[in-house]
């Protein structure tokens, strides 16, 4: 007897393995998966300018990194003793806007690198419901905590959303023509936004990247929202919010993710990244017996035998 629906997912070439470069953009989502990659130790490149939720956001961050762009301080914005920028998340202010400038032109220099070498780029879209600040028309990633006055909330259609997905797509192929696209709307539910609000949100997110997929080649859609909204279909699967999903569900939502997505001597490899990890978070009851030295010395091989297969590997 089978409890749940499955969702078919289509495999891409080319798939991901050790060779690759990747790098992650998006919501929260991106951060889940990039943490996964990292521990199996990935080569990648994750939201440089934090969590951008919007497709607006994510365009923006490419284009300025493509035309290599360099901020100053007329792009700041001074509010609770904070330094801001409106087009990365709060985690990059400062209170030394010296500092925020020099991180923000540091992490654009750093997509703009990681964007031409990249294999695979994975974006994950959150929500079209975007702010619009009044006294410059402009679509802001964060409002840091600007009171709402300032700005217009809009929900974007799919029409428009589809045209910044597109120019992202052809920005990042005017400097890496070779990349391969993985699209994915998060399952993250913005409730803020209200629930019926967030529906038309996320359908009108992946109509847009459905219409992008089919007009752009080397582009693929992996059902990270659909996997959450129906095999997942429980609220076990969601952390003490309710609205982000659990450690299991995006446990369960990686494992989708590997087997259609990575290749099997990958999936081989990891497995024994896996083991060496867990080996070295081992906590032994006499560190100077002489079978937790045996085991330690059986670690040291396993991690060399990587480092020479993958040198960039480190543990």
């Amino acid at each position: 007897m089978q409890f749940q629906t499955k969702i078919p997912i289509k495999a891409q070439e080319p798939k991901i393995d050790y060779t690759s470069k990747l790098v992650l953009l998006g919501s929260c989502f991106s951060e889940n998966i990039g943490e996964k990659f990292t521990y199996f130790k990935f080569r990648q490149l994750q939201n440089p300018f934090g969590i951008l939720f919007h497709p607006f956001a994510i365009e923006n961050l490419v284009n300025k990194a493509v035309n290599q762009f360099v901020y100053t301080e007329k792009d700041l914005v001074f509010h609770n003793e904070q330094w801001h920028c409106f087009d990365a998340h709060s985690r990059l202010s400062s209170p030394d806007k010296v500092q925020l400038l020099q991180t923000l032109n540091k992490a654009l220099q750093q997509t703009y690198k990681k964007l031409k070498e990249a294999s695979h780029i994975i974006i994950t879209y959150g929500t079209a419901w975007v702010y619009q600040l009044k006294n410059t028309q402009k679509f802001v990633a964060n409002c840091h905590k600007i009171p709402q006055r300032e700005f217009d909330k809009k929900l974007i259609l799919a029409e428009k959303l589809q045209e910044s997905i597109q120019r992202t797509v052809e920005l990042i192929q005017q400097v890496n023509p070779s990349a391969a696209f993985i699209f994915t709307v998060s399952p993250v539910r913005h409730i803020k936004d209200g629930f019926v609000e967030n529906q038309q949100s996320k359908s009108a997110l992946i109509t847009a990247v459905h219409q992008s997929i089919a007009s752009v080649k080397k582009t693929a859609y992996f059902p990270s929202y659909e996997i959450m909204m129906d095999e997942l279909r429980d609220y076990r699967f969601y952390a003490q919010d309710m609205l982000h999903p659990s450690d299991l569900a995006i446990d369960y939502i990686w494992q989708r993710f590997v087997e259609t997505r990575l290749t099997q001597s990958t999936q081989q490899t990891m497995q024994e990244i896996d083991k060496i990890q867990k080996g070295m978070l081992h906590k032994a009851f006499n560190k100077e017996s002489e079978a937790h030295q045996k085991f330690l010395n059986k670690l040291e091989v396993s991690k060399k035998a990587l480092i020479e297969k993958f040198p960039f590997i480190n543990f």
